[in-house]
């Protein structure tokens, strides 16, 4: 499970190091393989090889003439590429995929369970004031599986 908010830097070819505490929650069967992909939010979204395999079968099972299915599939599939980590535990992202989530120099990971955000740091911080801003008065809408979560 990955967990935690940690600040990051890319260097100037667009590479950056994956943080110790996400090593560390790495699963052993990702052999040092992430797959990264688009997210909601203009972020990017990193998976463990294995489970990034899981998400792309359901992917492929929705219907191909739902336009939301499609959309969906073309974002995330589309962009989907393999990442391996160098002997440093750096990796390099595509100039195409900085682009798209506005990446600048410092960067934010969020863990999120069995994934990982890649946010632009000034857009992370941006994106948390206003959910800290909203409280608790928002909850309209929530799915129904969250209506009896305790927190």
């Amino acid at each position: 499970m990955f967990r935690g908010a940690t600040k990051v830097t890319l260097d100037d070819k667009g590479r950056m190091v994956l943080p110790t505490v996400y090593r560390e929650q790495m699963p052993a069967d990702a052999q040092g393989k992430l797959v990264v992909t688009l997210g909601s939010g203009k972020c990017l979204v990193l998976y463990p090889h294995p489970e990034w395999e899981q998400v792309e079968r359901k992917l492929m099972a929705l219907p191909s003439l739902h336009p939301q299915a499609e959309r969906l599939k073309g974002l995330m599939l589309g962009h989907a590429m393999v990442l391996e980590l160098d002997s440093h535990s750096r990796f390099l992202l595509t100039t195409e995929l900085r682009e798209v989530a506005g990446l600048q120099r410092l960067a934010m990971f969020v863990g999120q369970g069995n994934s990982i955000q890649l946010w632009d740091e000034a857009r992370w911080i941006e994106r948390r004031d206003k959910w800290l801003a909203q409280g608790d008065a928002n909850t309209a809408g929530l799915p129904a599986e969250l209506e009896s979560l305790r927190l």
